[in-house]
């Protein structure tokens, strides 16, 4: 892609490359939290005869993600993903204590969901070969391309899995790694949360997302373990949790921030619950839809980097 810089004529702005995999890596991770919403804990984590470029935290999900940089091409994303989530399914301990070291507050066994440990490759470029090898529905392996530009620019795009249906289940009966790990790591989808609900449910689902996909054109849809995220530029504005007979909408904004002069949501900041931010709307139907995304609509705008 082209890239211009707006003036009297449009100036082309090159491409140039990164001399080292080390400028890769410290680029990231001085700048992790903006670029992936991570937490860096360690860099060159060494354990048994591995050695893990990048160790981070995700906060959202209270788990360990793995990053690894790339700038040659003859790499199975698969077979490295698998053997570093191995590593660290078998060395839980050693993760544990490694955070506790770097940071100032403690972390326990218990407080990490280690079903969505995840590996993220970030490189120039990948090949065509590498970009199939993940598109399982299910894969807890990410690929972001990572781009430097003559005018001190860098750009971060994570490659997208096109229509994925098949699941890394299908393939890993013949590798003991992967089998052994896709028993503890769980890649939630928009699907399974959608069979917890009546049919009616799911119909009123599909009309609500694709009213919030109408406020932006960047917002992308995160399933995770109780709820089903919408994000724009990572930044999570509201959440969906799927019961029976309704939904339930979590919007991303602290208490005293929505402006709801219909007054349909509830304050839930002083109580325990899944989802991102202080406020709860119930949804039974479509009635009041364009009022409730008007509601969305400023936390999209609130979250918007």
């Amino acid at each position: 892609m082209a890239l211009y810089k707006l003036s009297k004529r449009l100036e082309h702005i090159k491409e140039s490359s990164f001399k080292l995999e080390r400028e890769i890596q410290k680029t990231t991770e001085d700048n992790l939290n903006i670029v992936l919403k991570l937490e860096f804990v360690k860099s060159e984590f060494a354990l048994n005869k591995f050695r893990i470029d990048t160790l981070a935290f995700d906060n959202e999900n209270n788990s360990f993600v793995i990053i690894e940089y790339k700038r040659d091409k003859n790499f199975s994303v698969i077979d490295q993903g698998y053997a570093y989530l191995s590593l660290m399914l078998n060395n839980k301990a050693d993760f544990i204590l490694e955070f506790n070291e770097a940071k100032e507050r403690t972390l326990k066994r218990n407080d990490v969901d280690w079903s969505q440990s995840k590996v993220i490759f970030i490189s120039p470029s990948f090949t065509t070969y590498q970009r199939e090898a993940i598109n399982f529905k299910d894969l807890p392996i990410e690929l972001w391309e990572v781009k430097k530009y003559s005018n001190e620019t860098v750009s971060y795009q994570q490659i997208i899995k096109s229509g994925a249906q098949e699941s890394i289940n299908t393939i890993s009966r013949s590798d003991q790694t992967i089998e052994n790990v896709s028993k503890e790591v769980k890649v939630f989808t928009e699907q399974e949360h959608l069979l917890k609900t009546e049919f009616e449910i799911r119909e009123l689902y599909e009309l609500f997302k694709d009213g919030v996909f109408n406020l932006a054109d960047n917002v992308s849809l995160n399933p995770r373990k109780h709820f089903v995220g919408f994000k724009i530029e990572g930044n999570t504005f509201c959440d969906i949790i799927f019961l029976g007979k309704s939904l339930k909408l979590i919007i991303n904004l602290k208490s005293g921030e929505l402006d709801d002069p219909k007054g349909i949501s509830r304050d839930i900041s002083n109580v325990g619950h899944w989802g991102n931010g202080a406020y709860e709307v119930r949804i039974n139907d479509s009635e009041n839809l364009e009022y409730i995304l008007s509601l969305v609509k400023q936390s999209l705008k609130k979250n918007r980097g």
